[in-house]
């Protein structure tokens, strides 16, 4: 038996249709992903098989559990192959761009607050620490978003040389490093502390200034400026 598509579901029941003769807002979260994925598989259409990933994650359900599902979590869904796993992950990860591209034109990021709102969303997913390089013009506007390192914040992976090389080239007036604890919980380690003394000491000399390390957690953060543990 082949994989059930939505043209095997009667016409008032398929999606394209729903969306065409009353709208994409009538459209369920299943059926929204009916869209992109298209087929289904041997035993469930694809609107059937759609709600079953919504559901798939066991402890975060519905649209925004997309954001939970990694590549080896989504291939273990029957009927999620590898081609649909990396569209779903793409999906996800649109949504998030589409977000926080509409924000960024019109933000000034004068605060540690505003900055860990924005980036809170786009990390509170990562199953792993990600350590970013954020530089600033004069009128607190991001100007380049870089990634330094993944897996850890330690001295070998976060270079004081490559975050003011970055910082030069872009002409950066200050820059902002920002990284994410996956337990959840934003409290400062003593490795954070030290890379966040090292870079702010190149800095000194390079007279660009360190102006804060935000640790985000779980819808939490915690600035090591605020702290005092920047001077």
């Amino acid at each position: 038996m082949d994989k059930l598509t939505i043209h095997d579901m009667c016409s008032e029941e398929r999606p394209y249709e729903k969306c065409r003769n009353h709208g994409v807002e009538t459209l369920s979260d299943a059926e929204l992903l009916a869209i992109f994925l298209r087929t289904g598989c041997r035993e469930h259409n694809v609107v059937q098989l759609c709600e079953r990933l919504l559901n798939a994650h066991p402890v975060h359900k519905g649209i925004a559990g997309l954001n939970y599902l990694d590549y080896n979590l989504l291939v273990a869904i029957p009927g999620i192959g590898p081609v649909k796993a990396v569209q779903i992950m793409c999906i996800a990860e649109l949504s998030k761009r589409m977000s926080r591209a509409n924000l960024k034109p019109f933000m000034i990021f004068d605060s540690p607050a505003t900055i860990a709102d924005y980036f809170m969303e786009s990390t509170r997913y990562l199953e792993k620490e990600y350590v970013y390089l954020l530089l600033f013009d004069s009128k607190h506007r991001l100007i380049k978003e870089i990634t330094l390192s993944e897996g850890t914040v330690n001295q070998s992976l976060v270079s004081s040389r490559d975050v003011y090389i970055e910082a030069l080239k872009y002409k950066a007036v200050y820059i902002v490093l920002l990284h994410n604890h996956p337990s959840g919980d934003p409290e400062p380690s003593a490795a954070d502390l030290e890379v966040t003394d090292r870079i702010e000491q190149a800095g000194c000399l390079l007279e660009i200034k360190l102006s804060d390390h935000i640790i985000l957690g779980n819808r939490c953060y915690v600035s090591l400026a605020e702290r005092g543990y920047i001077k």
